[in-house]
């Protein structure tokens, strides 16, 4: 054989009696199984040992049957209870590796001993006595293989260091039994090695798959660790998403309910991110959000009298969870907070823009006694502070209550109304500015309901647009209008209010153009009025439909211009004919400056682009005179008529004909 074969196969068995430290897993597995099974290899040693003691107690000397069984028995209890005791221990990888190859050297001694023991008994017995140690050195063997089978290095050393000189010795006695004995246990040792090594390839294959198994549950969790984390934040400003906050809120609510204790339920809006987003874009947008949900968050945890959850719930909106008995001065405190980091400018590249937040609150259970309704609550204390405290909190209060059940009651009523009977259209003129000629008029809805009277279309407009009736009112308006408009002379134009749901739905402005063509009314007649609420609702989609009715030939005019937070983009992008001014600017234009020269800046914009230019709310002579200095276009106000019935739209023509007729006869005089 040569050398290096030689060499290889050396190094091979060399490694069979040593204790692997490439693996410590396998090792620690090893640790973990030997250290059950040792105390059972030791209780076999001692029982065995004290057997073949008591049988040559009458034949042996008494350092052999008493003093040497002693102490074996002794230092084998100690081993079983050191082994018992390390079972409670953590250790290391090192220690574990330390202690499998201090047992490997242990094992020398140990079966050197007891089995140079059992040959010194050997010579002063009888036959029977002779057999009992070839039997005890038998079924001692066989039950440390079974025993050391978890330390395969240690099960071979026992084997060969009893096995060997115990077939030598019984051979050299020449006894036929004895020498089938020891052939039969060397067999069965061989045999059992045999099953040793099968057994302790499979348990490394245990232990490797064991590993592997464990590996993939750890990627396994670690996968849907991942997924629930992503599954409970925002993707854009990494904060907690609304799946987040409403789970956060049923716990809160559970912990105040069981304790009767105060939670508050907040929702923020940010005023003005949509002009944000048409003039700068949705990557300048997101920014925008993304240091927003910064400036609130470091607010939230920063407020250390109360425990503030902090989520983006979808959009430009925001949700609180304020634990820890907060009160009302509590909740206007982190409100205030709030909505001063929130105006602090943004940088923008080479622009600065500015914010405000608006913020309602609910607070249980003074509000609602259960989690959805206490969100709803606050939700409702929002939009309070968007239309009547715009940059705002608002805590929902008592009143809001009842405003909340007057609203129910409107919609309830408003689902079952009869537009036929019950609305009305009233008529407003619109009065060229310079020669006090009307020029058309407006189509106001009334709401006549038999239940609650005169109901205002600041209440029954927006409750349309909440349950879904506003197309279909819409369309029954629109219907009635231009039947009236039909009956005006032919220079006389119909202005006529669209909401963000006619111009924004999704099968676009189709009723309302089958209407316009059913009607008989030329289009070029027909003026729509859209908010700015309207247009930065959906801009692309009204950009769409307004494009639609301008092909027609209807006019559009932007409405109550100045009063939102849309752009100047909306203007330029738009194919606008008319701006109209809205009302609040009006009323001190002779006595306020700010407000003269916001009116005098929009309707140089409206010169500069070529369109018209519409004042809102005049009521006085002063107030006309100074607004046809400023260049303004068309009027709309008390000074010159209220809003009529239809059936009086034509005897107002009349009378100012023949007011302007008169007029001009005099100036001719």
């Amino acid at each position: 054989m040569p050398v290096a074969d030689l060499k290889s196969h050396l190094a091979a068995a060399v490694r069979l009696f040593r204790v692997p430290a490439d693996n410590p897993d396998l090792t620690r597995a090893q640790f973990d199984a030997f250290s059950k099974q040792i105390p059972l290899l030791y209780f076999i040693l001692i029982t065995n040992t004290l057997a073949v003691a008591y049988t040559y107690v009458p034949l042996a000397p008494a350092w052999l049957t008493m003093v040497v069984p002693s102490v074996l028995t002794v230092l084998a209890a100690v081993r079983t209870f050191w082994w018992l005791r390390q079972r409670h221990f953590v250790r290391s990888d090192a220690d574990i590796l330390r202690n499998l190859r201090a047992t490997n050297w242990l094992t020398v001694p140990i079966a050197v001993g007891f089995t140079a023991w059992s040959f010194a008994l050997y010579p002063y017995g009888d036959p029977f006595a002779k057999s009992h140690v070839a039997f005890y050195m038998a079924v001692t063997v066989i039950g440390c293989i079974f025993s050391l089978m978890h330390l395969r290095s240690a099960a071979l050393i026992v084997t060969l260091l009893v096995d060997i000189p115990y077939v030598i010795f019984y051979f050299a006695t020449g006894e036929p039994t004895l020498m089938a004995i020891a052939v039969n246990d060397l067999l069965v040792s061989g045999a059992l090695i045999t099953v040793l090594f099968i057994y302790y390839r499979d348990f490394a294959d245990l232990v490797a798959s064991r590993k592997s198994l464990l590996a993939q549950q750890a990627a396994t969790q670690a996968l849907s660790d991942e997924n629930f984390r992503l599954a409970n934040l925002d993707s854009l400003t990494e904060l907690p998403n609304r799946r987040r906050f409403f789970a956060e809120l049923a716990n809160a609510f559970g912990d105040a309910e069981r304790r009767q204790i105060r939670l508050a339920v907040g929702i923020i809006d940010l005023d003005g991110f949509k002009p944000i987003n048409d003039n700068y874009g949705h990557t300048v947008g997101d920014r925008v959000l993304i240091e927003a949900g910064r400036r609130i968050r470091e607010v939230c945890e920063g407020f250390g009298a109360h425990h503030v959850e902090f989520a983006r719930l979808g959009g430009d909106e925001f949700g609180l969870v304020v634990s820890g008995d907060p009160s009302d001065e509590d909740l206007a405190e982190i409100g205030a907070r709030i909505g001063d980091r929130v105006k602090l400018p943004y940088q923008l590249d080479t622009a600065h823009t500015g914010l405000s937040c608006s913020i309602g609150f609910a607070l249980y259970p003074r509000s609602a006694t259960d989690a959805e309704a206490l969100y709803e609550c606050a939700d409702y204390a929002l939009y309070h502070a968007k239309r009547h405290a715009r940059g705002r909190t608002v805590i929902f209060s008592s009143e809001l209550e009842a405003e909340i059940r007057s609203r129910g009651v409107i919609e309830n009523l408003l689902r079952t109304a009869d537009f036929d009977a019950e609305m009305e259209l009233v008529f407003q003129p619109i009065v060229d500015a310079m020669s006090e000629r009307t020029a058309g008029f407006e189509a106001l809805a009334r709401w006549h309901s038999p239940r609650l009277g005169l109901v205002s279309p600041a209440d029954f407009i927006p409750a349309a647009e909440r349950i879904g009736l506003i197309r279909s009112l819409t369309q029954a308006l629109l219907v009635r209008a231009l039947a009236a408009a039909k009956t005006w002379p032919d220079d006389i134009s119909l202005s006529f209010n669209l909401s963000a749901h006619d111009i924004c739905s999704s099968d676009g402005i189709l009723p309302l153009i089958a209407v316009i063509e059913k009607s008989g009314v030329p289009p070029r007649r027909i003026d729509f009025e859209i908010t700015e609420t309207a247009v930065t609702f959906d801009f692309v989609r009204a950009q769409q439909s307004i494009a639609t009715l301008k092909a027609m030939g209807c006019g559009i005019s932007l409405d109550d211009f100045g009063t939102g937070y849309s752009s100047l983009s909306h203007v330029h992008r738009l194919p606008l004919d008319k701006l109209k001014i809205d009302r609040s600017f009006v009323a001190d234009v002779n006595d306020n400056p700010v407000s003269h020269k916001i009116i005098k800046s929009l309707t140089g914009l409206c010169a500069d682009m070529e369109i018209a230019c519409v004042v809102e709310g005049v009521e006085t002579r002063a107030q006309l005179e100074s607004l046809r200095r400023l260049g303004c276009d068309y009027i709309q106000g008390y000074y010159f008529a209220k809003p009529m019935r239809k059936d009086a739209v034509s005897g107002h023509l009349t009378e100012e004909r023949q007011r302007l007729g008169d007029d001009v006869a005099r100036a001719s005089a």
